[in-house]
């Protein structure tokens, strides 16, 4: 079973029928927001960094990794700056992006509404030779290039509202929809980078002050913004991929300890379309001195890869410059 494993994950991922999102996946997602909206530059108003690793479905060959570095920094009173580096693998194919953020911060209320642009490199590539086929390999054309390795640009827009204790952002990372498989022949597409949909939000809840404070999250990921994509090309069969969410609840004690626990499904699963529930996710993070982070994450994986998985885990580590200078009375929670 497992020597097909690798050709699986790569079908479900990346061919012209998947259910699946393409874009990386992470349960800590509400510290890593600048991964996926631009208008998250510069909201902590002062240089932050995070790195984060991510190993998913354990004890699978070919299983996706994925490493993610982000910095961003206000500038001046109203821009911010920043910058997201990530490098995905799954099974024969990988990807690693870079992407440059622009973010002009206006004040709105008790908080700012930040306006984001985003310009990006992808490295898409692939080494068929590393499958293992059911099949001998010239039945399917796609798989004619035994190796794929290009360079695409992209460009991504988003907005977040952020305050003292509530945040909320939609955006969309990668606005072009890039072909990663094409017939040069018959101009057929095997595989395309498909436009993702992010919506989130948060609010913070003082428990006994400034001491305990709940923090609800939500994360909503969609490709076509609820519906079937459909494409405008003949070549491209429409792909329907569920609508994700992740909810996550967490508690931060003393300004220094965050625990957490998410669910992570999709809409799909709880109105009788086909689809499964995901994941279970426990998480903490603990505040060091001098302004590092770190924290852990582990995923009960729900799915029927349960039988060959034996979950998912990540790894965070962040530093916050310029920590000491941080009024200790107007905390950032986001």
């Amino acid at each position: 079973m497992r020597k097909f494993i690798p050709f699986l994950l790569l079908f479900f991922f990346i061919s012209n029928s998947t259910n699946a999102q393409q874009d990386a996946m992470f349960t800590k997602y509400m510290f890593n927001t600048l991964s996926y909206n631009p208008g998250y530059a510069g909201s902590k108003e002062y240089l932050s960094a995070v790195a984060i690793y991510r190993d998913q479905w354990l004890g699978i060959e070919g299983s996706p990794h994925t490493q993610t570095f982000s910095v961003h920094t206000p500038f001046k009173e109203r821009v911010g700056f920043g910058l997201n580096i990530t490098n995905d693998k799954i099974g024969a194919s990988g990807s690693t992006t870079g992407s440059f953020s622009y973010a002009y911060r206006i004040p709105f209320g008790k908080g700012k509404v930040s306006l984001g642009l985003q310009a990006s490199f992808m490295n898409y590539r692939a080494d068929f030779d590393q499958l293992n086929y059911r099949d001998p390999r010239l039945n399917d054309e796609s798989f004619d290039d035994a190796n794929v390795n290009f360079w695409a640009p992209n460009f991504g827009v988003g907005a977040f509202y952020y305050s003292k204790k509530f945040y909320a952002g939609f955006s969309v990372p990668h606005l072009l929809e890039t072909d990663l498989r094409r017939n040069e022949i018959t101009t057929n597409r095997w595989a395309q980078l498909y436009r993702h949909y992010y919506f989130t939000t948060g609010i913070a809840i003082p428990v006994s002050g400034d001491a305990i404070i709940f923090k609800p999250s939500l994360l909503i990921k969609s490709v076509g913004l609820f519906s079937n994509f459909a494409s405008t090309s003949n070549n491209l069969k429409p792909v329907g991929a569920p609508n994700e969410f992740d909810i996550d609840i967490s508690f931060l004690f003393y300004q220094s300890l965050w625990i957490g626990a998410s669910f992570r499904s999709s809409f799909e699963t709880f109105i009788g379309k086909t689809s499964s529930v995901d994941s279970a996710d426990l998480w903490a993070m603990v505040h060091l001195r001098r302004g590092m982070r770190v924290g852990l994450a582990y995923d009960f994986t729900l799915t029927d890869l349960n039988d060959y998985a034996k979950g998912s885990f990540e790894v965070m580590l962040g530093y916050d410059f310029n920590y000491n200078d941080r009024s200790i009375v107007t905390p950032r929670y986001f």
